[in-house]
């Protein structure tokens, strides 16, 4: 979406102009995520109906829309999410007398377990030789995520006065810039301080920057980058998974619940507002307990006694 196409929609879309610039960025103080993912979502809706004006779209247009789009009952939940708060907005502030989005029923969203790794494949991807600067980095920053849990995104934002090594731990900035202190291992703190004393100031040539995790061009690596490598580095470790960026993440959940921890503990660490997120990796560890207990015949026979 080039900013001249966007300028197009906007001059027949002033209203979404105006919620984008001005009501998204200051009254409701959206996150840059959050905005870029609206802006993207109304302008393929304007887009789809050009040059008609979307604030005169009826509900069966929506529902058109919506039917026309060949994405996941997720994706599609989200586009009706954002363009019914888009009405909403116009109806609030008098522009619009009825929401075109009323009535119109959420897709249903098929629960996916995650995919997680075990913990020999965990061990195995973590079994990395470090001869390079970029060696040490990776090796830091996926110690870091599966002895941590946070996300690929806080992990990437991570800044050098965000490290308490001392007192073993680490602040990050979550969803709505929401910050927590994570525990981190002595194992994740030794990766850390070996690529901090060995690989950084490789990394950053003459350059500074008060980011932990240094690109190839002197900047902070991106979400982007480091995902392509993991999903390589499980290719070169024979993991035949669905890899995902947060991958160590469920992984991270997963063991610590199949391992007895608390579900209000593993929130906060996720740094999850609502535990009915937290509680999906209450399935996967029953999941592995029932596969586990039927692999075993003599369980069975024991628990007729």
């Amino acid at each position: 979406m080039k900013k001249e196409e966007l300028a197009e929609i906007f001059s027949h879309n002033p209203e979404l102009d105006k919620y984008i610039n001005e009501y998204l960025n200051s009254e409701y103080n959206t996150s840059k995520n959050t905005r870029d993912s609206y802006t993207t979502d109304l302008y393929l809706l304007a887009k789809y109906y050009q040059p008609k004006n979307v604030k005169y779209l009826k509900k069966e247009d929506i529902q058109e829309y919506l039917r026309k789009q060949n994405k996941s009952s997720k994706t599609k939940a989200r586009y009706l999410t954002t363009i019914n708060n888009f009405y909403k907005y116009l109806v609030d502030n008098q522009r619009l007398d009825i929401n075109p989005c009323d009535g119109i029923k959420m897709p249903k969203i098929e629960k996916k377990l995650p995919e997680y790794l075990t913990v020999e494949e965990v061990d195995r991807l973590l079994d990395i030789r470090t001869s390079t600067a970029y060696d040490l980095r990776n090796k830091a920053m996926l110690e870091v995520l599966y002895a941590t849990g946070v996300r690929v995104s806080e992990l990437c934002n991570l800044t050098m006065s965000n490290l308490f090594l001392d007192d073993g731990l680490i602040k990050v900035f979550g969803k709505g810039s929401k910050e927590r202190l994570v525990p981190i291992n002595e194992i994740a703190i030794a990766a850390l301080e070996e690529y901090l004393e060995f690989g950084r100031g490789e990394l950053l040539k003459t350059k500074e920057s008060e980011y932990v995790f240094i690109s190839s061009r002197q900047t902070k690596i991106t979400r982007q980058a480091f995902f392509k490598y993991i999903k390589r580095l499980c290719q070169e470790k024979g993991i035949k998974k669905n890899i995902s960026p947060h991958i160590l993440r469920h992984s991270f959940a997963t063991h610590l619940l199949t391992n007895g921890a608390d579900l209000r503990v593993v929130q906060e660490l996720l740094g999850h507002a609502d535990i009915a997120t937290t509680q999906i990796y209450t399935h996967l560890s029953n999941d592995k307990l029932r596969k586990e207990y039927e692999k075993h015949p003599l369980l069975h026979e024991k628990s007729h006694h």
